[in-house]
């Protein structure tokens, strides 16, 4: 695996913050702070492009095709993949992105509409394509296999690792690379954001009675995904295994969640990895901190788990690396396999007040030194398209 995110800019750093509970959220400094009524965000700090990239590639590299690009690097590293040219010839690549380069559109609207130029930049297109960061990731390594991105909101990259986890599963692809990126910080996003009203002033505090909205995040995060029998054939040592992935549309309403619609994801996540619910010792919820997904989510949780929700540990991570959009389902991907890998459920960090309407066990601040045996990661996006992946630890 491979992530950059709020919480650090590699693997061990975004492990080591989970574990010791730490919010990458802060003051936002990609806009003056008059311009915005809220003012945090969990922002890639210490990041400097050059030291990543030279000025010929960063030419062709929006923010967050810069951050596919790094995460899969660190995830390719890891993984200790030996190509070969039927390797390359065969492997597929699946992103997530919610809104790609949009940065870099805004920045040439800005020059046509701002300062009345008669052209923006020439690379204008291939800065702001969605399946940049999947392109990228496929000229890097010589992949020539399936290579596409999917573009479904706040599960984009849920969706991705899903997608590719059936392709490796079916036999279609021998190896996938897996995941999202996402760099949403710049003026106009924020200010789109801002008119929803579903921003918090001061920190994200999900399942918290106080809870006030999300703040937004940037990162990305990249899985290698390969039959078991393949990996250890070469000596490789497992993370986890992936054993299911569950879709469902709540066919509702385009921005209130359906509590229905996750509880069929989820459902139908553990029944394609044949997982019982006495089996699921961890839940990484989608959990935005806006008033009706915590309550909806929690409401599905139960509806699947009955009497056995209240043995579970439930925790949202997005309130460390904030909510990154299309890149969410990945960061939480990679924190439900070190969650199994290591034995530590990652808390719900900034929790105050218990909500009666929330009443799970939420990780509160600490987290928790337990080893279980399965968990979910849940996306559930506007548009009512909701992805579940499902977790098993390897032994």
């Amino acid at each position: 695996m491979g992530v950059i995110s709020a919480l650090g800019n590699d693997l061990p750093a975004f492990l080591d913050a989970l574990t010791r509970g730490v919010s990458g959220i802060g003051p936002l400094s990609t806009v003056a702070p008059d311009q915005l009524r809220f003012r945090s965000a969990a922002e890639v700090r210490g990041y400097v492009p050059e030291q990543s990239f030279d000025a010929k590639e960063l030419a062709f590299l929006d923010r967050f095709a810069q951050f596919a690009l790094i995460a899969a690097a660190e995830a390719v590293e890891q993984s200790g993949i030996e190509w070969t040219d039927e390797l390359r010839e065969e492997s597929a690549i699946v992103t997530g992105s919610c809104i790609g380069g949009r940065g870099a559109e805004e920045a040439g609207y800005w020059e046509l509409f701002h300062h009345n130029r008669t052209r923006v930049h020439p690379l204008t297109i291939p800065l702001s394509m969605c399946n940049a960061g999947a392109s990228h990731i496929g000229m890097r390594y010589g992949i020539r296999g399936p290579a596409y991105t999917i573009s479904t909101a706040c599960s984009s990259s849920a969706h991705a690792i899903g997608q590719a986890f059936w392709m490796v599963r079916s036999g279609a692809a021998p190896m996938a690379i897996a995941g999202g990126s996402e760099a949403p910080l710049f003026l106009g996003s924020l200010k789109a954001w801002e008119a929803m009203r579903v921003i918090s002033k001061d920190t994200c505090r999900p399942f918290s009675a106080e809870r006030s909205g999300l703040v937004l995040g940037e990162g990305g995060a990249m899985l290698v995904l390969e039959p078991m029998e393949a990996a250890l054939a070469r000596g490789a040592r497992p993370l986890a295994e992936i054993v299911g992935f569950g879709m469902s549309s709540d066919a509702s309403h385009l921005t209130q969640p359906s509590d229905q619609g996750a509880a069929s994801a989820m459902r139908r996540a553990m029944r394609d990895g044949a997982l019982a619910p006495e089996e699921v010792g961890y839940i990484n919820a989608h959990g935005t901190a806006t008033q009706a997904n915590d309550r909806t989510e929690t409401a599905a949780i139960r509806a699947v788990f009955g009497k056995l929700a209240d043995g579970l540990g439930v925790s949202s991570t997005k309130s460390m690396h904030g909510h990154a959009l299309g890149a969410a389902g990945a960061l939480e991907a990679v924190a439900s396999v070190l969650a199994l890998q290591h034995g530590m459920l990652p808390p719900t960090a900034n929790y105050t007040t218990p909500d009666p309407e929330c009443d799970l066990d939420v990780i509160p601040n600490q987290s928790r030194q337990v080893q279980v045996e399965a968990c979910l990661s849940s996306s559930f996006a506007f548009g009512g398209l909701n992805a579940v992946l499902a977790f098993r630890s390897y032994r």
